[in-house]
């Protein structure tokens, strides 16, 4: 998961998700002892996390309560998010120059919980933009801060 400032996505030149302003880009790997409830647990665990300042606030026009806390939320920010489907983040590097995908779960468990993420998002109100599974995507992103954080849950 990354802060952004803002992003894009796109395949075969189209521009197929994108959103302007801070926000957040996840880029969501499954393996294979994920489940349904793993993909909820992560939709909330990442829009809940407090990752953004109160000049995000005023960048989005958000009133923060003085008495709120300093870290703000995407939630509290009400910022949209980017999902990213991105089977590579479960690479296994240990031996050799070859990385290999085994811990990645297959296409057909993984695409419906990735879409599980993104429908969870959604039923909050939450604007989600996404890539499209399977392809050859291109993301262009600008990374606030830098922050960027491997987010894990317990399904």
């Amino acid at each position: 998961m990354q802060r952004a400032a803002g992003a894009k996505v796109s395949v075969d030149g189209v521009v197929v998700g994108e959103f302007s302003g801070p926000g957040l880009v996840v880029f969501v790997g499954v393996t294979h002892t994920d489940t349904a409830l793993t993909a909820t647990a992560l939709a909330n665990k990442i829009y809940d996390m407090r990752l953004f300042s109160r000049d995000h606030a005023k960048a989005v026009r958000v009133e923060i309560p003085d008495d709120a806390s300093r870290e703000l939320s995407a939630a509290e920010l009400r910022l949209p998010v980017l999902i990213i489907s991105q089977f590579t983040l479960y690479a296994e590097t240990k031996k050799g120059r070859r990385p290999t995908w085994d811990q990645a779960a297959p296409g057909p468990v993984a695409e419906p919980l990735v879409d599980a993420v993104v429908l969870s998002l959604r039923e909050r109100g939450v604007e989600v933009a996404t890539g499209r599974f399977g392809a050859d995507m291109q993301v262009s992103l600008v990374n606030d801060g830098p922050v960027t954080i491997t987010v894990e849950v317990d399904g």
